[in-house]
């Protein structure tokens, strides 16, 4: 496929999906929060998979990498106030005051664009990291609201089942996305490869979230991972 029909494809599938939440969240079919994690769940997989559909030029990482770069700009100028765009504050942020998206969801693309541009499809160690922030950081609030008992003792505000959540959900994520990136022959085989890396690296990043630190968990988790994936050597 051309590399500029698979950026097409790519800008086309994030912001139909992003625009969809947006509507549903401004309509009020789902709760802003609901939205939120939503957003931050499946985005990122859409993303990384889209991937394969660039052909491999040595330009595709930084076209592939426009995607996040400029919807975080988006953004950005809606949380400074510089657009209105009242469907993405209903979606992104939880209090409803636009300026909550330059914490958590601007670092949130922030990431995605650097971890693009460093690792593309040539290391695990980015797909992983990406998919633990998406699948791992966005599925603990949901659980851990649902299952507010026993809390951390070290992070009153967090929960036991918050932070299993963060293991599970990071993990299954990552093994799938990786899974399939095996199956085609994009990353090698076997498969049964990477269970450990990813397992190891699923616990150090709910080890990081589970800490008192809000808003710069997005940056935080995604560091201990790409850290934890170079210290086991991961290709």
């Amino acid at each position: 496929m051309n590399s500029f029909v698979a950026l097409f494809l790519t800008f086309a599938a994030a912001i139909t999906w992003l625009r969809t939440l947006d509507f549903f969240a401004h309509r009020g079919w789902i709760e802003s929060r609901l939205s939120r994690k939503i957003i931050h769940i499946g985005t990122g997989p859409i993303y990384v998979l889209c991937w394969l559909l660039f052909p491999g030029e040595w330009y595709d990482r930084w076209l592939a990498a426009l995607v996040p770069g400029l919807i975080t700009v988006q953004f950005a100028l809606v949380g400074l106030g510089l657009i209105k765009d009242e469907a993405t504050v209903k979606s992104m942020a939880r209090s409803g005051d636009r300026r909550e998206i330059l914490r958590g969801p601007l670092f949130y693309g922030v990431v995605f664009v650097l971890l693009t541009l460093v690792y593309w499809k040539e290391s695990p160690i980015g797909i992983a990291a990406l998919m633990l922030m998406c699948g791992g950081d966005g599925v603990a609030d949901l659980v851990g609201r649902r299952f507010p008992r026993p809390r951390l003792p070290w992070s009153p505000k967090k929960t036991v089942a918050g932070s299993l959540s963060v293991f599970l959900g990071g993990w299954v994520l990552s093994f799938a996305v990786l899974a399939v990136y095996v199956s085609a022959a994009v990353l090698p085989g076997p498969w049964t490869g990477y269970l450990l890396p990813i397992t190891l690296i699923a616990l150090g990043g709910t080890l990081v979230e589970s800490l008192p630190y809000p808003d710069i968990d997005n940056i935080t988790v995604t560091a201990a991972a790409v850290l934890i994936g170079h210290l086991l050597a991961w290709p």
